[in-house]
């Protein structure tokens, strides 16, 4: 369907300020990652977008930086969970960008103080569910906000042929017609080409640019194997072994699942925490911050976990089932190595699986969507049963296409000599000493087989926003004593706010940190992921610990 311009819409093309300028002043790096200032350049522009990018390209960024620049209008966007409404919000102010969310949680009293503040523009950013944005109430009030433009987050839910298809997100159809003058852009990590097309639709996209990033994520080690009970369990403690010092999620299938494999690792002295729909929201949130801020390694969940989650440095995703289709599994896999270093995805399935799978397509009663489900259980399948390259095929199904037949970062093609050693039990912690499953370390051997992490020679910019596709970041081993006490003081920091720990600042600015040892403010701003706002709260608090810490 053709979604002509209307005659009042202009392109917003002269701006006072520099993207380049903005994301470092706000999020404190030098450059973007790939596709991003083009995608930013989209939305400054006022043209309709459709981004393709994976876990951990950078989407958010690419509506928030364009949203903080443009004064004096509010970007509204969609987002389907509560929890990652309130983090991002949290985050943004944090680094000085006003922005609010309006959701379930909120009194009454304090939601008609919100849409007050959104009707005198006082947002750069705000957040709201695809429920609440169809209430008619809702689109009444948003008459007398400046839009700036609609950011569609999680997308592929729209389409009937995704993998989280949420008959909620059809109402947004409706804002095309309802905000004729406002642009639209479409946020996903996953989406098949079909379903590409199917966005652009549902929403009336007009002539929108489209940005559609690499699906191939080549630090990421896919590891595929069938197994019974007990050679599941082996690899699952073998493959934790292999990671004792690091951040790792197992997904369960079940409820039953997650407290069974809990129960497993906390037997094995490996701190865990649980995650599934069923606990009481305040309940998830503690797991949450608690594998979070490092309190604990393993992060045991059910599907319920990990949408918005945002933590660079996980070193394992370790399924315990088929998930129900590729899309799924590339969405949650891709949670791990989001710093460009070097982690291992295992799905480990039993025969009985399939079974799960097709008992519950079977109870699925619409004959379309029945369909759909069992396309993706054929694909699934395929894909756990070949002996092709798995980096490859799921190229292909997302509809890239690789000259390379061979990745050397998968089990079709490549042998990883760890699995195939004999399997022996994480040893206990030593009495008096701190569990070694809770310490960082920078030690372990995270490429294939026996060898040492490919280390590329050029080094980015101190405080470069991005790793390329093709290279990892270099090994630079850090003093542990020093990154604990950071990580101890950001934990405190962030309890004293009631913030997530990552709101405060990310590993990966903790680790930046470490290496470059700031002695002043100056120098402070140099660190990776410290801007202005970040330099002016915890500057000098920073400054502090470090001097202590060298001291004694």
């Amino acid at each position: 369907m053709d979604h002509p311009r209307p005659a009042a819409y202009t392109l917003r093309v002269n701006v006072a300020q520099n993207p380049l300028d903005a994301l470092c002043r706000y999020w404190g790096y030098d450059a973007f990652r790939p596709l991003q200032e083009q995608i930013v350049r989209s939305l400054l522009g006022g043209h309709d977008a459709c981004v393709i990018m994976p876990t951990g390209g950078g989407k958010s960024l690419c509506y928030q930086l364009p949203a903080a620049i443009l004064s004096g209008q509010t970007a509204l966007v969609v987002s389907p969970l509560i929890a990652l409404m309130q983090d991002q919000v949290a985050q943004l102010s944090q680094v000085g960008i006003p922005a609010a969310f309006l959701n379930s949680t909120l009194t009454e009293r304090e939601q008609t103080a919100i849409i007050g503040s959104a009707r005198a523009t006082r947002y750069r950013l705000l957040y709201l569910s695809p429920e609440r944005l169809a209430r008619p109430d809702t689109l009444e009030w948003l008459r007398g906000v400046p839009i700036s433009f609609f950011a569609i987050d999680e997308a592929h839910c729209i389409s009937e042929w995704g993998h989280e298809f949420r008959p909620e997100y059809r109402q947004l159809s409706a804002l095309r017609n309802r905000f004729p003058n406002s642009p639209i852009a479409a946020f996903t990590a996953s989406a098949t080409r079909r379903v590409r097309h199917d966005i652009i639709e549902q929403l009336g996209l007009r002539d929108p640019h489209k940005y559609i990033a690499s699906f191939y994520r080549s630090n990421l080690n896919y590891i595929v194997k069938e197994c019974d009970a007990r050679g599941q369990r082996s690899l699952l403690l073998k493959t934790l072994r292999r990671h004792r010092n690091a951040s790792i999620i197992v997904y369960a299938p079940t409820i039953a699942r997650v407290a069974e494999t809990a129960a497993l690792l906390e037997s094995h002295k490996i701190p865990a925490v649980a995650y599934h729909g069923k606990m009481d929201a305040k309940a998830r949130r503690s797991s949450q911050e608690r594998w979070m801020s490092d309190d604990a390694r393993v992060l045991v969940g059910t599907l319920a976990f990990g949408l918005g989650i945002n933590k660079a440095a996980v070193r394992a995703v370790i399924h315990l089932s088929l998930p129900k289709s590729i899309e799924q599994y590339y969405q949650e896999a891709g949670r791990a190595g989001r710093d460009g270093l070097p982690a291992d995805c295992l799905l480990l399935w039993q025969k009985r699986d399939v079974g799960l799978l097709t008992h519950f397509i079977g109870q699925i009663e619409d004959p379309e969507e029945k369909d759909r489900a069992w396309q993706r259980y054929h694909a699934i399948l395929n894909f756990v049963r070949s002996a092709t390259c798995r980096h490859r095929q799921i190229c292909l199904h997302f509809g890239e296409i690789k000259k390379w037949t061979s990745c050397g970062t998968c089990d079709a093609c490549v042998r990883f000599q760890w699995l195939e050693e004999p399997s022996t039990a994480p040893e206990p912690p030593r009495p008096g000493n701190k569990s070694a499953w809770c310490r960082a370390s920078s030690s372990t051997s995270l490429s294939p087989g026996t060898s040492s992490p490919n280390v590329s020679p050029a080094q980015p910019s101190r405080r470069e926003n991005r790793w390329s596709q093709t290279e990892t970041p270099p090994a630079t081993q850090l003093d542990e004593a020093l990154y604990d006490r950071l990580r101890e003081w950001r934990r405190t920091a962030a309890q004293e706010q009631g913030v997530p720990a990552f709101v405060v600042f990310h590993d990966t600015t903790l680790a930046d940190i470490c290496r470059q040892r700031p002695r002043s403010l100056r120098e402070l701003r140099q660190v990776h992921g410290i801007g202005e706002q970040k330099s002016e709260r915890y500057g000098l608090q920073l400054l502090a610990v470090l001097a202590k810490f060298a001291e004694s």
